[in-house]
């Protein structure tokens, strides 16, 4: 369908959907190489003789032809008019960067999320030095853009180009008559005020508006009108910089867009593909003017590691659409070599090459794009008599499939990584990723109202195998429907879908994030009346709108209205409202659904019947604080203890629902939740030195957060082998923004909390877990495999008191208990209750729990592995138990580079390993239990070190018992 442009803007469009644009006489000439700082740009200018292809952002591409000058990097000025401020300037990068590098802010210290609002209520303009090297004999110029952040009025040469509303859209705009008679052509980009301008927005009264209730608010309003981060508007868990400017997230120079699609022959995105068919490659190459005749397209695609060539040769049924040049192939269906995901077999990745060729075999352009070939299926078909005959419980199904087989997603939830997009790097990424797979994930969702992730990040989820659950940018609201906004957003979802398309680690689009499982019911709470009305406007946006657009631009991807629902009763692709959502209409005992879950009453926080029951948990959590470590980065010493000012204020749980920085009351609340878990099952830290006191809470939330955790997702896991058939759980959320009270597992600069190593250890391919009914006294233990196929072995159950004797007859206990577990399956070994075992004190108790098991990993062919895992139980919470003091040491082995930690005199419980600041990485495993006379040895894997290995000799040990002592 034709699309326009929200606001007026005189942009290119571009996409399948897109609309016309005037005919050009253009050439193209060699691209640049791609600039130093940072690994990403995204302006530049482009001078046209007679011919031009728009190409996606690749490992190796080039574009014949055509003169290109990249305006990245140094050169420009940032300056405010009203508040007479003018700093040297840089693109790709926001205001705030720039003030902060000329030294006019802070950042990201103390209160300043507060007191720099003077920058976002402000208008600021970024202005290019004369742009030297345009070619004098080009016929047509352009200026493309791939990210301005987001209200823009772009003026060259004093003349006004156009403007823009949208961050997620690439624009192109013709300059050809406004460089004409320009000899020294200077670029100005004016960003407006995003509060300022949504709020006038607001105000017109011709603009939507909706009951009070489901536009949830975090400080700054009115989100909900402009296509920009949402999250810059604040969240609970980061700031409300709102920030302005030239965010470029692009890896390459990226003219147009590309979309490479490989599916199934006869694949439909919301069905099963069939695996025997042979694969479709289709290149679809989005252009600017006019292709010429008789024009052609041809493909090479090769193996990236044996450079083996797969396919080449021309493509087939090359036709035109709008501004889109497409073809296709086919390629036998068990010629390549399939690309699966972490822990499930080998990423094997693929570059092709598609060239453009006009009359007489002449070379056009040509773009390289690296690839895999999997297919990816998000089942949310009907039960079958078949699974019912297993005993899953009817309903409809709810899980991935990749390479049509089903599999256990293990992961948690990405946000932005940063306030400011120009300061997420690749090195960043890189470590953050592989924290990711050391963690034992296997997918992200990459949740909505942050920012469609770069090329560069889905890249490096291709290399680690980590898939990527992404979802279009609306969250925890309602949006408008009226014409120009879903014209804008109809070219946001063209562009990004066909830019990232060709990504294997691509999982899933989602429409957003909670809109059908938590704006809809608090919307039918405000005005039931009218409650079909609302629901008709959710599905003009999501149904009616997003899905064919998906469905237009990929056949790989499934796609999903809501990030949590009850699935459709059905999908008709002819009717207006294309998928029938399923809504309320269940049936009593069966499961339909993913889930997502919190409960602040941390009085059930341990309680598996306060958890939901379904076939994927997809996020669900509790805060807990950074540590000290983390907080020094941010907070003056003097405010270093639980209930300062700066802490609780940095504090976004609850959010103030407003602009005012007097946040006590909200914050404190949530200040209240940490404490009042600790409380309940934790020993008090009550320590002497008040820096060390505030440290020692802060672990104490970090080991209730850890716990939570772990509970659920065994109990999620468990749900593999239970009627439900629970096959995903991903956790909120992976990392940080700042340094603040957040859910993340990962801390602001990379360090990790007792969250991410408790998942490291629960996502394992083999566990062991008990499982307790502390109302009841029942205990019971599971086994828990993720592998394909059956795996076997034992489970040692060992009592010892908390000095690390072991308890007479093993109160009553089998030493051991052999086990079988089916695939992708749980098994319980072992059910008893407390009251009939014989343990002197429950209060000096511990149950050892390890296992050893046999099978074999999913595509490792033959090869048969063992796994291990171990766990353990108390029959009361910790703050009950009757520490003793392990003496615990920690030595450095410099041959081997390990660490060893030994307990010599007692039971050490979450035993953990701590490192100074200036250094980044991660341990073996940490948060472990240690039995007097054990040691183990622990590799430290450094990511980033500032300390020159000096880091070294201020590693210490400390455990449960440590919360208990005034030193």
């Amino acid at each position: 369908m034709p699309v326009s442009l929200r606001g007026g803007s005189k942009s290119v469009p571009q996409g399948k959907s897109g609309g016309t644009q005037p005919e050009v006489d253009i050439t193209a000439s060699l691209a640049p190489p791609g600039n130093e700082y940072p690994p990403h740009h995204g302006i530049t200018m482009h001078s046209w003789k007679r011919f031009a292809l728009a190409l996606l952002p690749a490992t190796a591409q080039t574009v014949l032809s055509q003169h290109v000058v990249d305006l990245s990097g140094d050169g420009w000025t940032v300056s405010s008019k009203a508040l007479n401020i003018s700093v040297p300037g840089h693109l790709p990068s926001q205001a705030h960067l720039d003030l902060f590098a000329a030294n006019v802010i802070e950042r990201y210290y103390g209160l300043n999320d507060f007191n720099l609002r003077w920058i976002v209520n402000n208008n600021w303009t970024y202005t290019s030095d004369p742009i030297k090297g345009l070619s004098k004999n080009a016929k047509s110029s352009y200026l493309v853009f791939n990210g301005l952040d987001t209200f823009t009025t772009i003026e060259i040469c004093g003349q006004i180009i156009g403007t823009t509303d949208n961050q997620f859209r690439q624009y192109t705009f013709d300059i050809s008559k406004a460089v004409s008679k320009c000899k020294e052509p200077t670029l100005a980009l004016n960003f407006g005020s995003a509060p300022s301008i949504v709020n006038k927005i607001a105000e017109d009264p011709n603009s939507q508006t909706w009951p009070y209730g489901p536009q949830q608010i975090y400080e700054y309003p009115n989100r909900w009108f402009m296509r920009k981060e949402q999250s810059d508007f604040g969240w609970d868990w980061g700031p409300a910089f709102a920030p302005v400017g030239p965010l470029m997230t692009m890896k390459a120079f990226t003219p147009l867009n590309t979309d490479l699609d490989i599916f199934r022959k006869g694949q439909i995105n919301h069905l099963a593909p069939d695996q025997s068919q042979p694969w479709v490659v289709n290149a679809s190459i989005d252009f600017l003017g006019t292709l010429p005749d008789q024009s052609s397209m041809t493909i090479e695609i090769k193996d990236i590691e044996s450079g083996e060539v797969l396919k080449s040769g021309s493509l087939e049924d090359v036709s035109t659409s709008g501004q889109s040049v497409s073809g296709s192939i086919t390629i036998d269906a068990d010629a390549p070599k399939l690309w699966w995901p972490n822990g499930l077999g080998k990423q094997n990745l693929y570059s092709a090459t598609i060239n453009i060729e006009g009359k007489g075999e002449e070379k056009l352009a040509s773009v390289t794009k690296r690839t895999g070939f999997r297919t990816i299926f998000l089942n949310q078909l009907n039960i079958t008599e078949e699974q019912l005959a297993q005993g899953i419980a009817p309903g409809a199904n709810w899980h991935f499939e990749v390479n049509g087989q089903e599999f256990y997603a293990k992961g948690s939830n990405f946000i932005p990584p940063d306030a400011f997009w120009p300061r997420v790097t690749e090195e960043k990424m890189d470590r953050l990723f592989n924290a990711v797979v050391a963690g034992n994930q296997n997918m992200l969702r990459v949740w909505s109202s942050g920012a469609y992730l770069p090329d560069f990040i889905y890249d490096i989820a291709d290399e680690r195998g980590v898939l990527l659950w992404s979802e279009f940018q609306f969250s925890d609201a309602m949006y408008p429907t009226d014409q120009p906004f879903l014209d804008n957003v109809a070219q946001e979802i063209i562009y990004n879908v066909r830019r990232v398309n060709h990504h294997p680690s691509l999982a899933l689009w989602a429409g957003g994030n909670e809109i059908e499982s938590l704006e809809l019911p608090l919307i039918k709470e405000a005005d039931p009346e009218h409650y079909s009305h609302w629901v008709g406007e959710y599905e003009t946006l999501f149904v009616r709108l997003i899905l064919p657009l998906v469905y237009e631009n990929s056949r790989s991807i499934s796609y999903m209205p809501s990030s949590t629902n009850n699935g459709y009763l059905y999908v008709n692709l002819s009717a207006s409202i294309p998928m029938a959502e399923r809504y309320d209409n269940t049936t009593s005992g069966s499961y339909y659904s993913d889930t997502d879950h919190y409960n602040y009453d941390s009085s059930v926080a341990f309680d598996y019947g306060s958890y939901p029951v379904g076939r994927f948990a997809n996020e669900f959590g509790y805060h807990s604080m950074p540590s000290l470590q983390t907080w020094k980065q941010a907070v003056d010493h003097d405010e270093l203890h639980f209930n300062s000012s700066t802490v609780v204020l940095r504090n976004h749980h609850y959010p103030p629902g407003d602009t005012e920085t007097d946040n006590f009351h909200n914050a404190s609340m949530g200040m209240g939740e940490m404490t009042m878990a600790v409380e309940r099952y934790y020993p008090i830290p009550n320590k002497h030195d008040p820096v060390a006191n505030f440290s020692a809470w802060c672990d104490a939330t970090q080991m209730f957060q850890a716990d939570m955790y772990k509970s659920q997702i065994q109990f999620y896991r468990r749900g593999s082998g239970m009627p439900e058939r629970q096959l995903g759980s991903l956790y909120w959320q992976l990392e940080d923004i700042w340094q603040a009270p957040t859910w993340a597992g990962i801390e602001y600069d990379g360090r990790w909390k007792k969250l991410h190593y408790m998942a490291q250890d629960i996502y394992q391919p083999v566990i062991v877990s008990p499982f307790w009914n502390y109302t009841t006294g029942g205990l019971s233990v599971y086994v828990t495999s993720d592998l394909w196929e059956t795996a076997r072995g034992t489970v040692n159950l060992t009592w010892v008191d908390l000095s690390g004797k072991p308890i007479a007859g093993n109160a009553g206990t089998p030493r051991t208990k052999r086990f079988t577990v089916g695939g992708l399956n749980s098994t319980e070994i072992y059910a008893t209750g407390l009251s009939g075992l014989s343990l002197p004190d429950k209060t000096d108790a511990v149950l050892v729990l390890s296992i050893n098991a046999r099978g074999r990993l999913p595509n490792a062919g033959d090869a048969v592995s063992t796994f291990t895992h171990r766990n353990q139980f108390t029959p009361v919470f910790p703050n009950k138990l009757s520490l003793v003091d392990p003496n615990l040491s920690v030595s450095f082995d410099e041959e081997d580079n390990t660490f060893i930690v030994e307990a010599k005199n007692g039971v050490s419980l979450y035993t953990w390993l701590d490192y100074p600041s200036g250094v980044v990485g991660y341990f073996d495993e940490n948060n472990f239990t240690l039995l007097p006379g054990e040691k183990k040895k622990l590799k430290f894997h450094v990511q980033k070190d500032e300390t020159g290995g000096k880091w070294v000799k201020d590693v210490t040990v400390r455990s449960l018992w440590d919360q208990t002592t005034t030193q």
